[in-house]
């Protein structure tokens, strides 16, 4: 009787629920936004992966999301997505998609999972592009700078230790584990990565002087920290946490060197690696680029403590507001540098000349 039973529901999964799509309070949408399994599937030659917005998609003050859509996407189709969050929606206009993913690795790997499984659209010629907000590796790179990822290493595999429990107080506090190896770092297609950095690294930046003397007095007037943003080729690392501090970025170098990477450490971020590991499951990673700008650094600035930073559970920290004590006024600059990086790849794939 229980093995009847699994076929009948193995039945209505597979041939009765596609009728349903579509229905009022369905996971599949409204009617008018479902497409009959024997529909012409819709073409996508790009999809864009922001994962949060601010407020709204156009109109106000920037997120991830609203420079793209409001170029590409204003006037979209939207679905609601299949087996995404409740929150998922899928915005396609021309040929151009968008969906916003979300914050962390959760949501980031179910949510691409859901859009790329989605048979009303044909992904197999698209070229995903993920796009992000991170925190600077200090040393390196500055807020406002663009990261072209040529690889995506885990921050919260392998195993992490309290200073205070260590022998020597002033060792890195993460330890590998090799089990993990297969899974804890995803290189990006490395001819992929190359077309792509050839086409936008001359591109110029933006910074605010606000920005500028910000990092000047935060790392004493340090070259490398008084330079405009540039667009650069570099490893974000993933953490699950929102993490900042010396020991974490030790831990973030020592992460990206045993993974063996092949560009240095340069942002971290919630996100990359989840989705990486999601297209890659699909056979699409050889077609996957990440974009990174960074919004603020990964190490304490100006006297900032984690008490005061987000003793408050983080009220007087929106990145996203000018009197953040992490980005300066950096935000919604960083989100035009990105932008513009993104839409240089976007129009090379729509012109056929990428």
């Amino acid at each position: 009787m229980a093995l009847r039973r699994t076929h009948l529901l193995m039945f209505l999964s597979a041939f009765l629920l596609p009728l349903f799509r579509g229905a009022g309070g369905s996971p599949f949408g409204k009617a008018s936004e479902a497409a009959s399994d024997f529909a012409e599937k819709v073409p996508i030659r790009v999809l864009i992966l922001p994962k949060f917005e601010v407020d709204g998609m156009s109109g106000d003050f920037p997120g991830e999301a609203q420079f793209y859509f409001e170029e590409y996407l204003t006037g979209a189709e939207e679905y609601r997505v299949p087996f995404a969050t409740e929150d998922c929606r899928l915005y396609v206009k021309d040929g151009v998609a968008l969906c916003l993913l979300g914050m962390g690795k959760l949501k980031a790997a179910l949510n691409t999972t859901a859009v790329l499984s989605d048979d009303r659209f044909d992904f197999s010629d698209a070229y995903i592009l993920s796009v992000g907000c991170g925190g600077s590796a200090a040393g390196t790179t500055v807020m406002g700078d663009v990261i072209v990822i040529s690889a995506a290493a885990d921050y919260d595999l392998g195993h992490h230790a309290d200073a205070r429990e260590l022998t020597d107080p002033y060792a890195i506090t993460w330890f590998h584990d090799g089990i993990y190896d297969e899974t804890a770092a995803v290189r990006l297609n490395p001819q992929l990565v190359q077309r792509v950095w050839a086409l936008v690294r001359d591109l110029p930046l933006e910074t605010t002087e606000r920005t500028r003397n910000y990092m000047r007095s935060g790392f004493d007037g340090a070259e490398w920290a008084v330079r405009d943003p540039i667009v650069q080729l570099g490893t974000s690392v993933t953490g699950d946490n929102y993490w900042k501090g010396q020991y974490d970025h030790e831990n973030a170098l020592a992460i990206v060197q045993t993974y063996g990477c092949p560009d240095p450490y340069a942002i971290t971020e919630m996100e990359d690696i989840a989705v990486c590991e999601a297209v890659r499951l699909r056979g699409l990673l050889d077609r996957l680029i990440i974009l990174r700008c960074s919004v603020d650094m990964d190490v304490f600035m100006g006297g900032t403590t984690p008490e005061i930073l987000w003793g408050n559970d983080g009220e007087d920290n929106q990145l996203a507001e000018e009197d953040s004590l992490e980005a300066a006024d950096i935000f919604a600059t960083a989100m035009e540098n990105s932008f513009r990086v993104g839409r240089t790849i976007i129009e090379a794939v729509l012109q056929g000349s990428f």
